[in-house]
This record gives C-alpha cells, structure tokens and sequence, in this order.
C-alpha cells in the first residue's frame, strides 16, 4: 500500500493537510464550486441487459449484489461532501480515501485495500489560454465501479453508448475492462493536448527573420513548458498503476485484462516521449529566440558603428574649422567654405568605399 504523500506547495492545501492530520473524519472539499452541483448515474448491467439510472439521493442507490450483473456508478460534482462521504462509507471506503477524492490538489496514486482499489489521475483539457486539470477518482471493486468527477464532461460519453447499445465487448466484461476503457478515454486528451501544443509551436515562426518575436513570444513559450512538465507529472501516475497491475496479482483485475492495462502502459511511453520532443522543440525554440533577438542587436549595433565611422572624422573636420581662431588663415580664404565641404565630401565617400570593399555594408 503506498504512503500518503501530498505535493500541493499552497498554503489552502497545507491547512487542509492539517486539519486531515488533526481530524480524519473532517471531509473538505478544497477544488471550485460549480453551479450544477452533484449529479449521479448508475449503469447495471450484463451481456444482455443493462439499466440505466439517475440517482437522486444516496438512499436511492441499490446494493451492488445482484449476481450476475456488473455496476457503474458516475458522480459529476465533490462539492457535496456530505452525500460523497454517505456514498463512499456505504461501499466501506476508508476516511483517508474519501478525503483524497474530495482532495483536488492530491498527487495522482494508486493504492489497494482488502475491499477495493483505489485510483486518482488527473485529466487534461485542452484551452485555448491555459491548461484545465480536473481531477478523478475511481474505486474499483469485485463487481462495480465508482468513478468521480470534480464536473460533467464528456470523457466517457461514448462508453455509456457502448453499453446502452451493446457494441464492442464492454457489457460482457467485468468491471475491470469498463476502468481500463474510462483511463484510455482520458489518454486520449493528454494526446489532444499535446497534439495542441505540438500546433501551437508550428504556429510561432520563429525562423521569419524579417518579422521581430515580441518578448509575448517567449512567455508563450515558457507556458508551455509549464503545461508540458504538468501532463508529464499527471501521466507517470498512471504508468506506475499500470506497472503495479502487471507486477502484482489483484483480484480486483482479471488476468486476461493485464494485457489492456499493459497498453495503458504503452501509451504513458508514448506520451512520455512526445513531452521529451515538444520539450525539446520548446528548449530549441527558446535558444532562437535569444539568437534572433542577439542577431538583430548585432545589426543594430553594426549599423551604429557605420554611422559613426562615417560621421567621426567629419565631426572632427568640422570641430577644428568651428574654433574660429583668428590665425586660421582658412577663415579668411576666398574658397575657404567651399575647400572645407569638397574636403567633406571626399572623406565621406573614401569611408563608404573602404567599408563597401570590407564588406561592412
């Protein structure tokens, strides 16, 4: 059973943490409230039959002991700790699990117990200006499964077809496969949003010398970075229950769905590997971005230094013949004047010719 770690540096969640340490029957919610509030549905089914139903309060809710049948019980919303808590301790969930449902800031783990198995991950959605994380817990049993979920979404709309309509294999499996279709279900927005993310640095052009990257340009991409290292640190959960469900036997989890659990696993690899590309792309283009911006303070620069190699000896030409000293027998020639700017003249254009054939300009 793995120790209880938490991981949120705020200081809500260390105040939450004590209040866990001091009271463990304390049940706090610690994500948003949304307005919808809480929303339960139960699936029963078979390979031939599944009912669907809404519940309304936890006395709705019927045992999961009915032989021959598997059960799945989705609840949208924590903010209700009091029917979470009435929920959970009917299916004899410990106090601390509870707590890390209702804990949105709790590091994704994986722990197992006599009755049940415990999994919390992280789900990524994609957004246009910032990452949303939302946070779900699964409590697998011999023949149920609670999920949990801090809002609605659509993550597991497409399994509710699947068994409302019979297609695939997913009535006639336990509810093993059903945990393993919903962790898929989640990959596949960690895919999404990486695929996002892989556009989004398409999409910064670095490489158009002619147009400037503003500094917006580069605190773009230091948030990326930011949201790669978050899909990074939400996927290795995973793979580690993954490998947890390979190594040991759990009788919670059919040996003939290892080999399901053992794809999860590949596709966390696979995961893994598109963060170290895009981590890679986002470290190269953070190394442009700093060579353009010098590239163009050289230009400046050299530019500068054209002007003035240009203009100091003119400068100085002009200085002495502003002295006016009595004794600058110039001062009193006919073409004094005109000498001076023929003399001008000639300076400038031997400078631009010497700079022309250094190839400075």
């Amino acid at each position: 059973m793995n120790s209880r770690k938490p991981t949120s540096n705020s200081t809500t969640h260390h105040q939450v943490l004590n209040r866990k340490k001091t009271d463990p029957g304390k049940f706090i919610y610690t994500g948003h409230y949304f307005s919808e509030g809480i929303d339960m549905q139960l699936f029963k089914y078979n390979k031939s039959e599944c009912v669907e139903t809404k519940i309304n309060a936890p006395d709705d809710l019927e045992e999961f002991s009915q032989p021959g049948f598997q059960y799945w019980l989705n609840i949208h919303g924590l903010s209700n700790t009091e029917t979470i808590a009435i929920i959970s301790k009917r299916l004899k969930i410990h106090d601390l699990v509870i707590q890390d449902i209702l804990d949105v800031n709790q590091r994704p783990k994986y722990q197992e117990f006599d009755d049940f198995v415990f999994c919390t991950i992280k789900s990524i959605v994609p957004s246009d200006k910032e990452l949303i994380s939302e946070h779900i817990s699964f409590i697998l049993g011999k023949n149920y499964l609670v999920s949990f979920q801090e809002k609605k979404a659509d993550y597991f709309e497409h399994l509710r077809f699947r068994l409302r309509e019979n297609t695939g294999i997913l009535r006639d499996r336990a509810s093993d496969y059903l945990l393993f279709t919903m962790l898929e279900s989640i990959l596949d927005n960690y895919f999404i949003t990486l695929q996002k993310l892989e556009d989004d640095i398409e999409r910064l052009n670095l490489f158009n010398l002619n147009s400037e990257p503003s500094p917006a340009v580069f605190r773009h991409i230091e948030q990326m970075k930011k949201h790669v290292h978050a899909i990074r640190k939400a996927i290795l959960p995973i793979r580690e229950f993954t490998l947890f469900v390979e190594r040991d036997k759990n009788i919670f989890i059919e040996k003939r769905h290892i080999k399901y659990f053992q794809e999860i696993k590949d596709l966390c690899l696979t995961l893994t590997d598109t963060c170290d590309t895009i981590e890679h792309s986002l470290e190269s283009s953070t190394n442009l971005f700093f060579s353009i911006q010098g590239h163009r303070m050289n230009l400046v620069m050299k530019t500068l230094t054209i002007v003035a190699s240009i203009f100091i000896p003119l400068t100085f030409i002009t200085g002495i013949y502003g002295m006016n000293f009595v004794n600058m027998p110039e001062l009193y020639w006919k073409y004094g004047y005109g000498a001076v700017w023929v003399l001008i003249l000639a300076v400038f254009i031997t400078m631009v010719v010497f700079l022309r054939k250094r190839r400075w300009i």
